[in-house]
């Protein structure tokens, strides 16, 4: 192991003074690592009793800090050498000062990082950060709805083997200093007036709309995986014929589009009630969050990975829920596939672009996905040119409405081989629906 550092420190065993330097990397601007089980010399020794002291410590560290910390840390084992250590990585904490509860907000119990050493504050910063402390996070927030339930998230924390018990509310900081539910619980609710925009255009600007779809008004949870459904979907795969073998790729490299759209989702600033949007043309796709980089952060340490929590509370459950991995892993992920020109920041918004493969090429097609049924191969074979739903039907020779619409019509725009000629209103009685250019591609393949 290499030798400590600012951002790195090692501790052969758990010892009385874990608050001292979570304290301290909390209150530091890059966070930090904390290693149990590792001597100063940078040898690993490992742990005894391993799951019993990440139990402690998670305890410790939950109980014993103020504010809470909880969203900020991962606790998680390493094996170093042959022998497992504990690695417990610290976020930059967004309410600065923070403090060890019973020594209070003084230089006894406020620290800061100094070298590889944990510092008493002195007392002009702690004075400095508590003016400068952000009080107008969504957890301070009284939300706009008291009557709320969260049956959702329930099945969700379920279904990660983690029930939420009675007093879930009070563990996953969705209450008010007052008791009252705020803002991150209105957002977890299972209804609630926050949706996420998905927009696809015809082109390379904003001015022909395809689709425009909305997931929300529901646990922000559940929109967000509606949303990478939907992007999943619309993620195609290409595939090139070689000489040698049939290469296929994605139009976005899966793993850093599903990183940024958690990070969007996460992190954007939902005091100003607006979330994120995400909106495919036939060249990229933009990912916009509002709110810019947090307070006190460079460009330098957001593309170095360093973690700023905007919304802890949301971090935290994401991570139980396994949608978000370890803090300050998303953007190091994107950048592996994409550069930092693809990183735009404002005053008030971040906006992702990431530019799609070549979609079709003298050697490139798409590629047919299962979800290309018989029934849509039917209505493939039989549109041509601009045709009404009436038209379609009697080509069709079905008289069912609703068979028609649920087994041919839907599953047909859904998989992106038919689309409609006015989008922005689906239910017209002068729609009409022509193929796309994947479907005349999958129809000409029919036709051989």
């Amino acid at each position: 192991m290499n030798s400590e550092t600012n951002r790195i420190e090692y501790k052969q065993e758990l010892t009385d003074d874990l608050e001292k330097e979570a304290v301290a990397f909390l209150n530091y601007p890059e966070g930090g690592v904390l290693y149990i089980g590792i001597e100063k010399t940078g040898t690993a020794i490992g742990v005894i009793d391993i799951d019993s002291d990440m139990l402690k410590i998670k305890d410790r560290l939950k109980n014993n800090i103020t504010p809470s910390c909880m969203g900020l840390f991962d606790i998680a084992t390493e094996n170093i050498d042959s022998r497992d250590v504990i690695k417990i990585t610290f976020a930059s904490g967004p309410e600065k000062p923070y403090y060890i509860k019973k020594l209070g907000m003084s230089e006894k119990g406020t620290f800061i990082r100094v070298g590889t050493a944990a510092e008493p504050m002195p007392v002009k910063m702690i004075e400095s950060l508590f003016a400068k402390r952000i009080r107008n996070s969504i957890g301070k927030i009284k939300s706009p709805n008291q009557n709320l339930t969260f049956e959702q998230l329930k099945i969700y924390y379920e279904g990660a083997n983690k029930a939420l018990n009675q007093q879930f509310a009070s563990n996953l900081e969705l209450l008010s200093e007052e008791g009252q539910y705020n803002y991150v619980a209105y957002l977890l609710a299972d209804l609630n007036g926050m949706s996420i925009k998905v927009a696809k255009y015809e082109g390379v600007d904003r001015v022909d709309l395809m689709e425009n779809n909305e997931y929300g008004y529901c646990s922000l949870v559940k929109a967000t995986k509606q949303v990478l459904d939907k992007i999943n979907v619309e993620n195609k795969t290409l595939a090139r014929i070689t000489p040698k073998e049939r290469e296929e790729k994605r139009l976005w490299n899966s793993v850093a589009l599903r990183e940024a759209v958690i990070n969007a989702i996460v992190h954007n600033d939902y005091t100003s009630e607006i979330p994120p949007k995400f909106e495919f043309f036939d060249d990229r796709i933009e990912i916009t969050s509002f709110g810019s980089l947090p307070q006190g952060m460079t460009e330098k340490e957001f593309f170095e990975g360093y973690s700023v929590p905007r919304n802890k509370e949301l971090m935290r459950v994401f991570r139980d829920l396994d949608l978000v991995e370890h803090l300050g892993s998303g953007i190091p992920r994107i950048l592996r596939s994409y550069g930092k020109e693809c990183f735009k920041f404002t005053e008030n918004f971040l906006r992702m672009t990431f530019p799609a493969l070549e979609k079709v090429t003298p050697q490139v097609t798409p590629q047919v996905t299962p979800q290309v049924t018989p029934q849509v191969k039917e209505l493939l074979k039989v549109l041509t040119g601009e045709m009404n739903r009436l038209e379609l039907q009697e080509q069709l020779n079905l008289a069912d409405r609703e068979h028609f619409r649920r087994s041919y019509l839907k599953p047909a725009l859904e998989c992106g081989v038919i689309k409609m000629t006015k989008p922005d209103k689906p239910n017209s009685r002068s729609q009409r629906y022509r193929l796309t250019e994947q479907g005349e591609q999958i129809k000409k393949d029919y036709n051989r």
